[in-house]
């Protein structure tokens, strides 16, 4: 590898925080490819994109942004801001285009059941006012969002809530139009339906690969990831 290999910026998605990526890094590492994992705050994809591509600005060199779930919203948004990035991989993702929402999206996909496994919580704001946020529950984790992960129930119970505006806010100019894409496919996955995730890569003109795996498949099979990823990188 090379000064100028990218670096890999990996957004995590709802329902999961920045370890979902640990063992994605721990290959991409190995192959000599730089990779970190952010925080991503769960907010709505503009403010999420901005604080991403602040991030990305700060790196010396070209980056290639990675997205799991709604992390693929962030980064069609985060890469409008950061002009360094050169490469776009939504894994298991929501790659909207501009004016569009995720609930939009949703709607537009076959049904399924993910909907029946989110619990809101209200929670107070910095200004005395109220919000709502959404998690999965624990006893329905498992099948909706990691069915072939051995300690799914495990990874509930530290996931990260997402604020339920964010599934309402449109999405900014889609970065997928100008830049290269990789798509991941999972197949088994009862989050995002595997044909929605399926129109989104076609219309981006993605590279695009089909993995049988559940919606946490940078957990299930991080090899897999990995390979795109780098496939993306070269």
């Amino acid at each position: 590898m090379t000064d100028k290999t990218p670096t890999v910026v990996l957004v995590h998605g709802a329902f999961a925080d920045g370890s979902a990526w640990a063992e994605v890094i721990a290959e991409l590492t190995s192959r000599g490819i730089p990779a970190v994992a952010v925080a991503n705050e769960l907010r709505g994809a503009g403010i999420d994109g901005s604080r991403v591509a602040a991030l990305v600005r700060e790196i010396d060199g070209p980056v290639v942004l990675v997205g799991h779930s709604y992390g693929g919203a962030v980064i069609t948004n985060a890469a409008n801001e950061a002009d360094n990035v050169t490469g776009l991989v939504y894994v298991a993702a929501f790659a909207p285009d501009e004016g569009e929402s995720l609930q939009g999206l949703i709607g537009s996909f076959p049904a399924n059941e993910f909907a029946s496994g989110l619990v809101p919580h209200t929670l107070p704001t910095g200004d005395g006012g109220e919000e709502t946020f959404l998690s999965l529950a624990l006893d329905k984790f498992p099948a909706l969002f990691a069915a072939d992960v051995p300690n799914a129930e495990l990874l509930g119970r530290f996931q990260r809530p997402i604020a339920a505006a964010a599934f309402e806010e449109k999405s900014g100019p889609a970065s997928w139009k100008r830049l290269p894409v990789h798509f991941l496919v999972a197949t088994g996955d009862q989050a995002i339906h595997p044909d929605g995730q399926r129109k989104m890569a076609a219309r981006a003109d993605a590279t695009t690969i089909e993995v049988d795996a559940s919606h946490a498949v940078s957990v299930s099979q991080p090899k897999a990831v990995a390979d795109l990823i780098a496939q993306a990188v070269s």
